[in-house]
Parts: C-alpha cells; sequence; structure tokens
C-alpha cells in the first residue's frame, strides 16, 4: 500500500523553489484535495507564490490495483506526462489552466518527479458560489464556454493523451459497460443495498448499454470537472486544475458528471444534441464508479473520511433511484 502520509516539508521543497523562481522558500504547505499527487503551496522569501506538484508513492492515497482498463480512457495513471499532455489538450483547446513554471523528472530536486505552476489565489469556484452567488454567475458562463470549446476539440479515438488509447475495434460503451459491471460487483460485496438488488443493476447496465449505436469521434473532456476543480482568477476567469484525466470520450460522460456536481447551476453549462441514452447509461455507470473508487480510496490512509463517505452514500443512493 502506498504511504499517502510521508509529505514534504519547506526545507525539503526548498530546491524545487529555487531551481524555479531562484528565490529561497519561506514556507510550503501541503493543500488539501490531491489523491494522486502532493499539491503545495509555496510562498517564497518575497512574498509571492507557486504551486508545486509532486508525484511519488507517498503523495498517493490510493492503494495500488490490478487495471484492467490500462488501454483506455480510465486507465488508473498518474504522473507528470500525463499532467503535460493532459495541460496541452486543454490549453490548445483555448481553455484557461495555470502556466507551467517548472517541470522536472530528475529526481534531484524532490524524490518524484516535479511540476511548479501558476498559484491562482481567488479559490475556486465552489467558495465562491456560496459566498458570492452574483459573481459566480458569469465565472459559470464563461466556464460554459470553456467547457462547449473544449468538447469541440475532437479525436477519431478514445483515450487519455500520454496514457494510450482504446482499440477502435472495442467501442467505448462496451468499454464503460464492462467497467460498469467490475464495479458492481465490488460494490456488492461492501454496500448490502446494492447486493440485494445486483441482479437487477447489471440487466439495467446491460440494456441501457444495447441500444447505443458505436460513435467514430470522441470530444475532450475534463473527465472530473466539480466546481472545486475550478478556480477564478483576477479577471473572474475560470482556470481548470486536476487535468489529468482530460481526455477524448463521448461528451454525455462529462453532462453526466456536470449535472452531478453543478445541480441547479447545471444549466449554465448544458448543451443541446446529447444522446439521451447514453446520458442515462453513463448516469448509471457513474454512480457506480462513484461508490467504488471512494471506497477503494478509503482502504488507504485518505484523510477525509468522512468527506469520502458522504460521497459513496450520495452515489448509493443514486443507484438505488435508478430503479425507480
Amino acid at each position: 500500500m502506498t504511504g499517502g502520509q510521508r509529505h514534504l516539508t519547506t526545507e525539503s521543497l526548498g530546491a524545487v523553489a529555487w531551481e524555479a523562481y531562484g528565490r529561497r522558500l519561506r514556507s510550503a504547505q501541503r493543500l488539501t484535495g490531491g489523491t494522486r499527487k502532493g499539491v503545495y503551496r509555496l510562498t517564497l522569501d518575497d512574498g509571492n507564490t507557486g504551486i508545486g506538484y509532486v508525484w511519488n508513492d507517498d503523495e498517493s492515497y490510493w492503494p495500488p490495483a490490478v487495471d484492467p482498463d490500462r488501454s483506455t480512457f480510465f486507465a488508473d495513471g498518474a504522473g507528470i506526462d500525463i499532467f503535460v499532455a493532459a495541460h496541452r489538450e486543454v490549453a490548445e483547446a483555448g481553455v484557461r489552466v495555470p502556466r507551467i513554471v517548472l517541470l522536472d523528472r530528475s529526481r534531484r530536486l524532490v524524490p518524484g518527479d516535479v511540476a511548479v505552476v501558476e498559484d491562482v489565489r481567488g479559490g475556486n469556484l465552489e467558495r465562491l458560489t456560496v459566498r458570492d452567488p452574483d459573481r459566480a454567475d458569469p465565472v459559470l458562463r464563461r466556464l460554459g464556454a470553456a467547457v462547449r470549446a473544449m468538447h469541440s476539440r475532437t479525436w477519431d479515438h478514445a483515450g487519455r493523451p500520454g496514457a494510450g488509447a482504446s482499440s477502435p475495434d472495442r467501442p467505448v460503451e462496451h468499454v464503460v459497460r464492462d467497467r460498469a459491471l467490475r464495479h458492481l460487483a465490488v460494490v456488492a460485496r461492501r454496500v448490502d443495498r446494492i447486493a440485494e438488488v445486483r441482479d437487477r443493476l447489471a440487466g439495467m447496465v446491460r440494456e441501457r448499454c444495447a441500444v447505443l449505436a458505436p460513435r467514430a469521434r470522441f470530444g475532450l473532456i475534463h473527465g472530473e470537472l466539480g466546481p472545486d476543480h475550478v478556480l477564478v482568477d483576477d479577471h473572474d476567469e475560470p482556470v481548470l486544475i486536476d487535468v489529468e484525466g482530460a481526455g477524448y470520450l463521448d461528451i454525455e460522460w462529462e453532462h453526466a458528471f456536470l449535472e452531478l456536481r453543478f445541480g441547479e447551476r447545471y444549466h449554465h453549462l448544458a448543451v443541446g444534441g446529447l444522446d439521451v441514452d447514453r446520458l442515462r447509461f453513463y448516469r448509471l455507470a457513474l454512480h457506480l464508479s462513484l461508490v467504488e473508487g471512494p471506497l477503494r480510496l478509503l482502504d488507504g490512509p485518505f484523510p477525509d473520511r468522512a468527506g469520502m463517505l458522504a460521497i459513496v452514500e450520495h452515489n448509493i443512493g443514486r443507484t438505488l433511484a435508478q430503479l425507480d
């Protein structure tokens, strides 16, 4: 099992700050939210700040797992190369992401790969919608435009830059179906309420998949775009973070997630022309993944256990509601 507890200190990150900025490091604060990488705010001796990303086993909270999706969009991968490739794709779609200051794969600065990026200090969109909803509305509209710009960037394979693409002879919806059935099997062993209706849910997964026709083009999606993954800069522009999951897939997958995370504010991000049958299928698959994934994360040392259990409980309810 990965450590997820032996985090870096101000002293150990000093070389990173010097390499990136030529300044001494006053302090390093590990920020919450990262599960596969360490995220540190680096405060320099002149008061300016940057954000350091560190990839190594001690920074990941996920227990090791055999990854049957290693050649698909859902490959269970992370790392500096995936980050760089995803960052480039999103930026080339005309969408704002934090500017990269330093990339270092030498492992001589710290025991791991390192990226240093711009520190966007305006807070995230999730907090802004609570603190100042009137100010948040135009940010949400700009975010909607950014999402549409990403979705208009297409590729003839499903997959993530730097992490491979799905084989063209295996339709994406079959990949999602098989993944959802694996998640259902795991969840049924751990959640009695799901076990009691496992056969019905499995039948529903197969039925919702069976009506879908394969596609030949896929849009660029973020993959995990909630309001906590959107920062707001000094000009009230949305800035996307945690982009390592970005890649090419049916955009209905993104919209199933956006509906879930943005709730009553989803209308700012909604688009026309979505395949209703795909949305129904992906909603069910997504809810199952948001039970299985957090339960697996809780097998490791992840600190915010109450928050992760709340995600599990919410998506158990959403899964069971599919049967109504």
